[in-house]
């Protein structure tokens, strides 16, 4: 089937995303328009310290009006590669880095209405390398041994989506 974009309009402009108003022609020709959140692309990783534990971070979140408890994610910045933002945002809101992240996958993350595209890395072997978090962010690190963070995320405490999708990427690396 086949859809065209006939333009787009921006209707809102905001520092994270703008709102479009998208006008389509339909595969029957009719012509309709679609609300769609113009965001940018981001990255998630799942960082594992040397003992074992994943490292989260909770933090309030407007959707919810609530804390959640979820994996370090953040924005690519423009002209910066995912692995860049990776390596930048772990360091800015766990403070450790790692060296040899691997790409898990990548996936939409609501794609009816909003374009953002998330990669998701798998960061092993991290060492301490502080880098000043955002001024808006108000993040508590909290270290989780594996199994419990799976029984968080089976037993539907997690209520992040990202971080559920992370791990079911990571489970091949995660249980041999």
């Amino acid at each position: 089937m086949k859809f065209n974009i006939l333009n787009r309009e921006t209707v809102y402009q905001g520092r994270a995303f703008n709102v479009q108003k998208v006008h389509m022609q339909l595969p029957n020709s009719k012509r309709r328009h679609y609300d769609l959140v113009a965001h940018a692309d981001s990255v998630s990783i799942l960082p594992i310290d040397p003992q074992g534990n994943i490292l989260f971070v909770s933090q309030y979140r407007l959707g919810a009006d609530q804390d959640l408890l979820e994996l370090p994610a953040g924005l690519i910045d423009d002209g910066e590669d995912p692995l860049t933002a990776a390596q930048r945002e772990i360091r800015e809101e766990t403070g450790y880095a790692c060296k040899n992240m691997r790409l898990l996958g990548d996936f939409y993350l609501a794609a009816g209405y909003s374009s953002e595209h998330m990669f998701v890395f798998l960061a092993p072997e991290l060492e301490a390398s502080y880098l000043e978090p955002d001024t808006d962010e108000f993040i508590t690190l909290k270290k989780i041994p594996f199994k419990d963070a799976i029984n968080l995320v089976r037993g539907g405490e997690i209520k992040d989506a990202k971080t559920m999708a992370a791990f079911l990427l990571a489970l091949p690396y995660l249980t041999g």
